[in-house]
């Protein structure tokens, strides 16, 4: 039949496209189902790979106007931002365009539209019905609204909008202190606009190792961005003005108006999980809409598995491809498996923020015993020859067996550096494998290995 498939993966995004890829090379029948009429999903159409472009640029023009003096290079640089916006849509358009080559070099079927499921072994687009002995949910996640604040993407925006602004506000205010408010209130702080965070907690990036945490919001405090701490939001107004945004004390308290040309929501995200048919198969989801699976990525039907951000686990690309390579190994009876205490998370930022592992609050809780080791860039050679000192390297060991329980990196190119960190751990290893190996001079790697050095309190450069 041509509408009966091996596997039929619901959502083209990393997960999706990156576990139809893998079942085709296994062998299988597959198709893959995508309703935004561009594959890579969210990450690589309005997330991941537009946002690190507009940082890419926005650091550039940044370095232009403030940085480039001490180099001994004199210029004035002025901002198009049409074109920076123009640079940004190419990039999408030609990874977009590069996965489709992909399926067809795969021989993967791509279906246009919206997939529901119809039955345990059915999956209906418009009008079609495909049937498959398969199937993989894999459609990530949207953007989490916030009560009483309507996004209209135009001056009240989610991070969609804020990657399309055809003007570089004034003001600007980011509801959210996480990776994506920040990534984006660095973009448009870069340009020239007032970026104020207002976080409902009483720190930044939660989650985030508690002392990589502090010295990241006083760096980008020196930039130039402001952060009320402790406050909820409990309303916003658009008008012909801007934005007039009140807020109160987490905690209850006199309320307190700010005003910005431009609001940006990024309080997290949700499962997409509506408009599925879950119910007519009898799959339930949790209170943030997410599928319960098993350690093999099955629901509750066993040919019936989900992916990525539609499950527990840190909403990543890397953590959904990493699914999507797994359940596809699995259902050609391989052995697929994601290791989840190896995964990195990255803040692209300038400087740049990494870990993998176990933070020291985590290790605390857990009761268990640990060392670390602590190395500036300050003291780094080639951090110091490129002006780019801020941050440091800390590994957690442990205290008995020394094998590497995490990694926490601010500073430059820490999303290169962390991987070093990765495969050490992925293998076993220990503070001690890593200082014994020999790292080229001057590079910034040098300072994972003093850090490594430092666990033993014998690191040599500080």
């Amino acid at each position: 039949m041509a509408n009966a498939y091996d596997v039929i993966v619901i959502g083209g995004g990393p997960g999706g496209y990156v576990c139809a890829i893998r079942a085709a090379q296994l062998g299988m029948k597959v198709a893959c189902v995508e309703k935004r009429g561009s594959l890579g999903g969210t990450c690589l159409n309005v997330g991941c790979i537009p946002s690190k472009a507009l940082l890419e640029s926005s650091e550039k023009f940044d370095e232009a106007s403030h940085h480039f003096k001490q180099h001994g290079i004199d210029v004035a640089p002025k901002l198009n931002l049409k074109q920076m916006l123009a640079n940004k849509d190419e990039i999408v358009k030609g990874l977009t365009q590069g996965i489709e080559m992909l399926f067809k070099k795969n021989k993967v079927d791509y279906i246009k539209g919206h997939g529901v499921i119809s039955g345990t072994n059915e999956v209906t687009v418009g009008k079609d019905t495909y049937t498959a002995k398969n199937i993989v949910i894999a459609t990530g996640s949207d953007v989490m609204p916030l009560a009483g604040v309507a996004i209209d993407e135009k001056q009240i925006v989610s991070s969609t909008g804020a990657l399309e602004l055809k003007s570089v506000p004034k003001d600007m205010i980011v509801i959210g202190g996480g990776y994506i408010g920040l990534e984006m209130g660095s973009v448009w702080r870069r340009l020239g606009t007032k970026v104020t965070v207002v976080e409902f907690l009483d720190r930044i990036t939660p989650g985030m190792d508690a002392e990589v945490a502090k010295t990241f919001q006083k760096t980008l405090e020196k930039q130039g961005i402001e952060f009320k701490l402790g406050r909820k939001v409990t309303g916003a107004k658009a008008s012909a003005k801007g934005v007039s945004l009140t807020t109160e004390a987490a905690a209850g308290g006199t309320p307190e108006t700010l005003n910005a040309e431009v609001v940006l929501v990024a309080i997290g995200r949700k499962a997409y999980t509506d408009k599925l048919g879950l119910e007519s198969v009898g799959i339930k989801t949790d209170d943030r809409g997410r599928i319960a699976v098993n350690s093999h990525w099955q629901t509750t039907h066993a040919n019936i598995y989900a992916i990525g951000d539609v499950i527990a686990g840190p909403m990543l690309a890397h953590k959904a491809e990493e699914e999507g390579v797994a359940v596809a190994e699995v259902l050609a009876g391989q052995h697929g498996h994601v290791n989840y205490d190896t995964i990195p998370g990255v803040v692209y930022t300038w400087p740049e923020v990494a870990s993998v592992g176990k933070t020291e609050e985590q290790l605390k809780v857990e009761g268990v015993a640990y060392k670390s080791g602590k190395f500036t860039f300050m003291a780094n050679s080639r951090a110091r020859a490129t002006l780019q000192t801020d941050g440091f390297v800390k590994i957690l060991a442990d205290a008995t067996t020394d094998r590497i329980l995490g990694v926490h990196i601010i500073g430059p190119h820490a999303g290169t550096l962390i991987h070093e960190c990765c495969v050490a751990m992925e293998f076993g290893a220990s503070a001690e494998d890593i200082a014994r190996t020999c790292h080229a001079h001057p590079t910034l790697n040098e300072a994972v290995k003093e850090a490594a050095m430092a666990v033993d309190k014998r690191q040599i450069h500080s």
